[in-house]
């Protein structure tokens, strides 16, 4: 159980590590790099080919015009969930669309801007289809936060 988070920028690590604390609970093996699309176009593509055969998933961090999905999934036959960031002018919307509108062919699983957590629960459910130990985490996972919504009290 393996999923390689890439982020454009270290800047965007505040945003990713609700997701590799929560993948680490789950017992998944994570690998955080920074690589960026634009800048370092070749090493990045040089990554992916050489971790494809053991990562399960990718996540991949991205603002702005958010090529870094696209450019992880154009390199590898594996899910990638793109995981828009909230920065400049359009607060992460830019990234947001610029992930799900991924061209036909080249598909990203998008969660919501700055949803850490989602894509790694994204992965989660996507590696429990391989492993059945996950599944039975997941499972125990959704029992406790339906628990928590049922204990949850509202002093007024």
């Amino acid at each position: 159980m393996f999923v390689s988070i890439i982020m454009g920028s270290t800047s965007d690590f505040d945003v990713v590590r609700p997701a590799v604390l929560l993948l680490k609970e789950f017992g998944v093996e994570v690998d955080v790099k920074v690589l960026s699309a634009h800048r370092t176009p070749k090493e990045l593509v040089d990554y992916v080919e050489s971790v494809s055969d053991k990562v399960d998933v990718f996540i991949t961090a991205a603002g702005l015009a958010a090529a870094l999905p696209g450019v992880v999934a154009a390199h590898t036959l594996k899910p990638v969930i793109g995981l828009p960031v909230k920065a400049g002018a359009l607060q992460g919307v830019d990234a947001l669309l610029s992930i799900v509108q991924m061209p036909p062919g080249v598909p990203v699983a998008t969660v919501g801007i700055g949803r850490a957590k989602n894509a790694a629960l994204l992965a989660i459910e996507i590696m429990a289809l391989k492993y059945p130990e996950l599944e039975e985490k997941l499972r125990e996972y959704r029992q406790s936060q339906r628990e928590k919504v049922l204990n949850a009290e509202v002093n007024l």
